[in-house]
């Protein structure tokens, strides 16, 4: 490897460092609370060091969001490869939404619950599934409108995504959220939260509410030891806490 490659890994290497010290900051204290030397001091660089990468913080943040919803479609994709139609497609996305929650808490909570300034796509990733999650699940709802899978009143797609949206992110938010261990709440095991959010999602948007619990619950079991899955491995960290 010669220098100037070796001197650009260097730079990547350093970015991303920066990246995952912001994130965490972000998930911790909140975006309009962290300031750009304390994201420096928590990678123990100076604050010019990182001034050399990004000229402001909303630059930063630019930066983190384009990176970590890029990585969220990315991995809904992965789960749709080998999905036969388009509501097993669909289930599958949501399963990966839940397992990147609690797999990856601090992305999911500085790019969903972190209040955040308004960061919107650029004109390269507005339409384009690969790098924007919300595209992604907008066309594979889109397809089950398509398909007469979803009730009349929910042909409106972005209606449609953003009902299930909802119902999901409230059942991830809630995981990371509320501590399990209170006396106060009988909080019920995280497999069973998530397999009654994924079938309240299938009441409320299909137009055959049955046939949609039949799928769902055929994915369930299909998927069980995959990394999205709510399988044994689910169970085992329920257990724990």
């Amino acid at each position: 490897m010669g220098i100037a490659e070796r001197r650009e890994r260097e730079r990547q290497e350093l970015r991303l460092k920066i990246l995952d010290a912001a994130r965490e900051l972000f998930a911790e204290r909140g975006y309009q609370a962290v300031t750009m030397r304390e994201i420096a001091n928590r990678i123990e660089y100076s604050a010019t060091a990182l001034y050399k990468h990004f000229v402001d913080k909303e630059a930063l943040v630019r930066e983190l969001c384009h990176h970590d919803f890029k990585a969220l479609a990315g991995l809904f994709i992965q789960a749709v490869s080998s999905s036969s139609g388009p509501y097993e497609r669909f289930i599958r996305v949501g399963l990966v939404y839940l397992d990147f929650a609690v797999s990856h808490p601090q992305h999911y909570q500085m790019m969903f619950m972190g209040g955040l300034p308004p960061v919107p796509p650029s004109d390269q990733e507005r339409d384009d599934p690969t790098q924007n999650a919300y595209v992604s699940l907008r066309a594979l709802t889109a397809g089950l409108v398509r398909a007469g899978l979803v009730r009349a009143e929910l042909a409106d797609v972005d209606l449609a995504v953003q009902t299930v949206w909802a119902i999901v992110h409230g059942a991830a938010a809630l995981e990371l959220t509320l501590s399990k261990n209170g006396l106060w709440l009988d909080f019920r095991p995280r497999r069973e939260r998530f397999t009654a959010a994924l079938e309240a999602v299938a009441r409320s948007i299909a137009r055959d509410p049955e046939d949609a619990l039949a799928r769902l619950r055929r994915v369930l079991i299909e998927d069980a030891d995959k990394p999205w899955g709510l399988g044994p491995a689910a169970a085992a960290q329920d257990k724990g806490g």
